[in-house]
């Protein structure tokens, strides 16, 4: 199963059709909602991840969203835990949407999984000791 999550942004034309809905009927696409909002201008912004049988079926998913005036990217930056800075006290679980930040017990500790964030950036705003931090692609620090 191929997967991978993609930032949709559609112009204020496009942002009330269900264009995504059609990753569903045409192209045998899943999707999982990560992140969603239409701003005061209309405009919509989603974060997705999508999965399907193949890469080729992505690739006419995304060319059909494409072909709809949306602008489609991926993450550029991901999530990290600076772990001399967290103090385990679990403010970031309550706000992860996908259980990527969840607390270990007996432990207590607090354990991030890369792999379920849908970098929705709520643990950056949530940690009151800044433990929680962003990387570009090419690993220099972003925030």
């Amino acid at each position: 199963m191929y997967s991978k999550i993609v930032i949709l942004d559609f112009p204020p034309r496009s942002a009330q059709k269900p264009i995504v809905c059609q990753l569903v009927k045409k192209y045998d696409l899943m999707f999982n909602i990560l992140k969603a909002r239409i701003s005061s201008k209309r405009e919509g912004h989603m974060v997705l991840e999508i999965s399907c049988a193949g890469k080729a079926a992505f690739n006419k998913g995304i060319t059909y969203l494409k072909e709809q005036g949306v602008r489609v990217s991926t993450p550029e930056h991901k999530i990290y835990k600076d772990e001399e800075k967290c103090t385990h006290c679990g403010a970031c679980t309550a706000v992860c949407p996908t259980s990527a930040l969840y607390i270990k017990r007996p432990e207590m500790e607090v354990i991030f999984d890369l792999k379920k964030c849908s970098l929705c950036e709520r643990c950056l705003l949530t940690c009151p000791v800044r433990a929680m931090g962003l990387f570009s692609d090419d690993l220099k620090e972003t925030a």
